[in-house]
């Protein structure tokens, strides 16, 4: 991979990131890592014609998941590259088929955007969870469900998986039910884990989010879906979401 760390920090995280990926996957454009100076900031893969890049905050970049970050953001990249469809369905265009004609707050639209972003990282952590171990990934979801159901200000470097702005209580239970079906999907927590616990407390926050079949819908996406599957699938999650009353 030929990879260019912009900015001042270790490039240690992002070439080992890098040699993971590499041992069973190939980026044939070039990767430029940008360190973004806001902590609040999102890390999030963008796609050119040339080059992929990958957006982080120097707090994430300089944190002990600055490595697991970078896989998955690796992941992304090559899921593009692979031309998944996961990767090139376009948001907009499934939550237009989603949501024609009904009424959804603001605040729902922006979680369905969230929840496609959920979609997307099932197939991204498929590939990171098959080079790396999982334990702090593990441990990152539970904190960071954690904090949401304690409505707490969120500590640690900004992620996307598992944001909830505001710690609404319905995203939060879908983005409980998000982590519970990708772990399961890989047979890495059982019924004892603490992040059990953690989704039935979120799910008895909202009571409109049906927390298994939330689980269900992510545990269950197929591997290589073909467009009209993938699209289908997204359409039905966002308009289940958007509806539940």
């Amino acid at each position: 991979m030929d990879l260019r760390v912009k900015g001042t920090v270790a490039p240690d995280p992002f070439l080992s990131a890098a040699a993971l990926l590499e041992t069973e996957y190939t980026l044939s454009r070039p990767v430029d890592v940008q360190i973004r100076e806001n902590p609040d900031e999102r890390t999030w893969a963008a796609h050119y014609e040339d080059r992929h890049v990958l957006n982080i905050s120097r707090q994430a970049a300089t944190s002990v998941m600055a490595r697991e970050l970078a896989l998955h953001e690796f992941a992304h990249m090559a899921r593009y590259e692979q031309r998944h469809a996961s990767h090139r369905q376009s948001t907009e265009e499934a939550l237009f088929l989603a949501l024609a004609g009904k009424s959804v707050e603001r605040r729902k639209l922006s979680h369905c955007y969230q929840i496609a972003n959920h979609m997307k990282d099932v197939y991204a952590d498929d590939i990171t969870l098959e080079l790396a171990p999982a334990t702090k990934l593990i441990d990152f979801f539970a904190a960071k469900l954690g904090t949401a159901i304690a409505d707490r200000p969120a500590e640690g470097p900004p992620d996307s998986r598992l944001e909830t702005p505001g710690a609404d209580p319905e995203i939060t239970a879908v983005n409980a039910a998000f982590a519970l079906g990708l772990l399961e999907r890989h047979g890495l927590v059982d019924s004892s884990h603490r992040l059990y616990d953690l989704a039935h407390a979120a799910a008895a926050n909202a009571p409109a989010v049906d927390l298994e079949a939330f689980k269900d819908r992510f545990k269950s996406l197929g591997d290589e879906p073909s467009e009209s599957e993938y699209r289908k699938a997204l359409v039905d999650v966002t308009r289940a979401y958007a509806t539940a009353e």
